[in-house]
């Protein structure tokens, strides 16, 4: 028998224990019969003030990724998330495959990650020449470069916002976001594209396509958008980007 609300299908998602932002995001982009269940990986020191802070961030997402799978397992989901986009940039094309690997050998379930969405989303929009914006330290923009140069995209400006904590990232105002999509912004930039889950950026997306005129690329909506999608689920959703709205 199918599960009451999530009907259609069940999404078992992996996102860190500081991440308050994914959460709220996935269920404002909820359509009906599809449902969200979270694994928290638990983040023990959150310090991602520098290069050396963010990396330690990463091992520690990584000795809790299988028993995080484990967890959200038990509620017997038909396919995988990750609500957090740094892991699966690290390592560049090749890191994500292996993640993705990781992912599969541990719940036997497909998975969908912010870069893989991020790559669907730009080819679907024709973009080679991309401005992006991260919550990261140096050494985390320098693997989104990877992972898009990797793929034959052009990042010609990026924006590392330092944020200092993990949690600090949903701290990011509205206002520090705008500024930041403006500053990697030109004429010449084909598509704008945000990295970290944690940032909140879904509804200022939507709304900077219009002033900007061209596709801008929130993560935590290309994430969904790719997870409805390989599913066969083609709902359209007003207000949080022309991704979820007209493909």
């Amino acid at each position: 028998m199918p599960d009451v609300l999530g009907w259609r299908m069940k999404f078992g998602v992996l996102a860190p224990s500081t991440n308050t932002v994914v959460e709220p995001d996935f269920a404002r982009m909820g359509v009906p019969g599809v449902t969200a269940h979270f694994g928290r990986i638990h983040i023990r020191d959150q310090n991602m003030g520098d290069d050396a802070g963010m990396d330690q961030l990463l091992a520690q997402i990584r000795a809790e990724m299988d028993v995080t799978c484990a967890r959200v397992m038990t509620c017997e989901p038909d396919y995988m998330v990750m609500g957090m986009s740094a892991e699966t940039f690290w390592g560049g094309v090749e890191g994500n495959r292996k993640f993705v690997r990781q992912i599969h050998d541990a719940t036997g379930l497909a998975v969908a990650t912010g870069a893989e969405a991020c790559r669907r989303a730009l080819t679907l929009n024709g973009a080679r020449r991309i401005g992006v914006v991260t919550p990261y330290q140096p050494v985390g923009d320098d693997n989104v470069i990877r992972f898009f140069g990797e793929l034959g995209f052009e990042v010609a400006a990026i924006k590392g916002l330092r944020c200092p904590t993990a949690v600090s990232i949903a701290h990011v105002r509205e206002d520090t976001l705008r500024d930041a999509l403006r500053e990697v912004d030109s004429d010449d930039i084909d598509a704008l594209v945000q990295c970290g889950t944690n940032l909140s950026m879904v509804r200022l997306a939507d709304e900077a396509e219009r002033w900007l005129a061209k596709p801008v690329i929130a993560i935590n909506a290309a994430t969904w958008w790719m997870a409805l999608r390989d599913n066969g689920i083609q709902d359209r959703i007003e207000g949080v980007g022309s991704l979820l709205r007209d493909h």
